[in-house]
């Protein structure tokens, strides 16, 4: 028996692998998030769904699970890349001692598909790092801050700000200002590869003030990033070879 993990990128299906879409389409059952799941609503019209909120990851997992042992074939997707801050890891968990297969379909993670909308920012050694101090104690978010900047890596801030964390990524620009330029250049981009799409440029000074949510998706740059026409380009020396 398989089940499928699949990365379905930032935005609608035009954001997708050709092998995501490919293994979705032969899925009769398809387990997410209602909202990614309306994302890609087009592609699993007439398949059966399997729709829990946030923070229901384990049911959501065990009910595909579950399907997979009626002899159906599952999709479990996640938007971005599976992998990262994805269902992957704690598919393959559940999955152990089933005999149940677990086939990983990667996809295009908001570092990338955010990033190719601000120009180039982590043309070099980057790090990402979510702010949100659900699954992941703060003091540990802020240990993983303080070593990326220290590294002086170009960050790619995950979930920078919600309504019970609206001042998160003030606290997180606070820690790399202890080690960063305050002209550091930065960008967010908010609902990347979706209706909306927008973004803009600051610096890390600025950034500390700037409204935020979920749906933003921030980057630092490191010592070496710059703007050129506009865009936000890390370069990575190859001119000076």
């Amino acid at each position: 028996m398989k089940i499928y993990c699949i990365g379905i990128g930032p935005g609608g299906e035009e954001q997708m692998t050709l092998r995501a879409a490919r293994t979705l389409e032969k899925c009769d059952c398809v387990a997410g998030y209602g909202l990614y799941l309306d994302l890609i609503e087009n592609l699993i019209e007439g398949k059966e769904r399997i729709q829990t909120g946030m923070t229901r990851e384990v049911d959501r997992c065990a009910a595909a699970l579950d399907a997979a042992k009626q002899g159906k074939t599952v999709a479990v997707v996640s938007s971005g890349d599976v992998g990262v801050y994805g269902m992957a890891g704690l598919l393959i968990e559940l999955a152990a001692g089933t005999n149940i297969e677990v086939e990983v379909v990667p996809g295009i993670t908001a570092a990338c598909s955010g990033g190719a909308v601000l120009g180039s920012p982590l043309t070099c050694d980057f790090a990402c790092v979510s702010l949100s101090d659900l699954l992941t104690p703060w003091d540990k978010i802020e240990q993983r801050l303080r070593g990326a900047a220290a590294g002086d890596f170009c960050i790619a801030l995950y979930n920078p700000s919600s309504r019970k964390r609206a001042d998160y990524l003030r606290r997180a620009c606070d820690i790399l200002l202890e080690t960063l330029s305050p002209d550091t250049v930065c960008g967010t981009v908010r609902n990347i590869g979706r209706e909306g799409e927008s973004f803009a440029l600051t610096t890390l000074g600025a950034l500390r003030d700037m409204g935020v949510d979920m749906l933003t998706t921030v980057f630092v740059g490191n010592s070496r990033t710059v703007v050129i026409d506009g865009r936000m380009v890390t370069p990575r020396g190859y001119r000076g070879v």
